[in-house]
């Protein structure tokens, strides 16, 4: 998990994976991981490295080999020919071309495989992989930095900064991880934000930055409009150098958030980090798009009735129809909070 996890996230479309072969006598013999998307994958790496003593010995990788050849060779065929005895394996691909071949491949060329050890830590470091996937669609993370009584702005709309330094560092930290950053065209009038990762010192891998703007309203001359930028509409029309992407509308002529998230999943991204504002994240929870929640929470009280919370519209009218969250986490950065946690979409409503 550790060697996958080297990869930061720069693997995408692909998933992030680690190996490591030890040899017949239980010494490391070689370990490899899957650096970026056309990059060697992680049991070549391995298995290189070991030569001949991966003979008799054990591979342990936190996804199971790939059965497809494309831009690299297929990995159970390379782990057969190794002659590696066992194989422990963290979960099975969800990916249609693999989903069990690669270990129905090893188990009839006589290689001993254990699957299951570790597997939700696999899951989990593979979540934007693994709902991809499964749906065609990217895993949807909400972010929002509000005060301890709820508000994300004063009644003025000012906001920067409610959180503290570190707070904003780990934020740009999320920007880098994910593929895209989704905000809503109020977002951009109000704040008229850049939308990039900055990580001072690192190589930082900059996410597409999509802006929600139904009608069009956005202006050339927005810091976020550039060759890195997708502008979702239900209008046709030409904006700098960013795209615009024509899409259905709903009945109350917004943009089909579904007919995005679909045409997002089709061009291999499959992670979007929602910035808001609270209008979109309303939208998004109503429709049950949101698969996690990063909620960093400052220790100041703004008050006021026409201050803004992180979710607008109308809200909901009984608390039995309230979105549950699930698998809380907690973590101290400096004077804030961050509150991670996933939305239980298994919850009865």
């Amino acid at each position: 998990m550790e060697l996958a996890a080297k990869a930061d996230f720069r693997t995408s479309p692909n998933p992030m994976v680690g190996a490591v072969v030890l040899d017949r006598e239980g010494q490391l013999a070689g370990e490899g991981y899957h650096r970026a998307a056309g990059e060697p994958h992680a049991e070549q790496e391995a298995l290189a490295q070991a030569g001949e003593r991966a003979r008799g010995g054990t591979l342990y990788v936190n996804l199971e080999p790939c059965t497809h050849a494309h831009r690299n060779p297929c990995c159970a065929d390379a782990v057969i020919e190794s002659g590696v005895r066992r194989a422990v394996i963290s979960m099975t691909d969800p990916d249609e071309r693999v989903r069990g071949a690669g270990v129905k491949a090893l188990e009839a060329a006589g290689v001993q495989t254990i699957v299951g050890i570790h597997e939700q830590r696999a899951r989990s470091l593979n979540e934007f992989y693994i709902k991809h996937r499964l749906t065609g669609t990217p895993f949807v993370s909400a972010k929002f930095a509000l005060s301890i009584d709820g508000k994300i702005a004063t009644r003025s709309g000012e906001s920067r900064w409610i959180t503290g330094e570190k707070s904003r560092l780990h934020a740009h930290r999320l920007r880098h991880q994910h593929d895209a950053i989704l905000v809503g065209i109020n977002t951009v009038i109000a704040d008229d934000p850049e939308l990039t990762a900055r990580l001072d010192g690192e190589e930082v891998r900059q996410p597409l930055r999509i802006v929600l703007d139904s009608q069009l309203r956005i202006r050339q001359s927005a810091r976020v409009v550039g060759p890195n930028t997708l502008i979702a509409t239900t209008r046709p029309g030409r904006v700098g150098l960013a795209e615009v992407l024509k899409l259905p509308a709903t009945g109350e002529g917004r943009v089909s958030l579904p007919a995005l998230l679909d045409e997002l999943g089709k061009r291999k991204l499959i992670s979007v980090l929602v910035e808001g504002g609270g209008e979109v994240h309303a939208a998004l929870f109503a429709a049950r798009l949101v698969d996690k929640v990063y909620a960093y929470i400052a220790p100041k009280l703004i008050g006021g009735r026409d201050a803004p919370g992180p979710l607008g519209g109308q809200g909901i009218e009984h608390l039995t129809d309230a979105t549950a969250l699930r698998d809380l986490d907690v973590t101290r950065l400096g004077d804030d909070l961050l509150i991670s946690a996933y939305v239980d979409v298994h919850r009865d409503r």
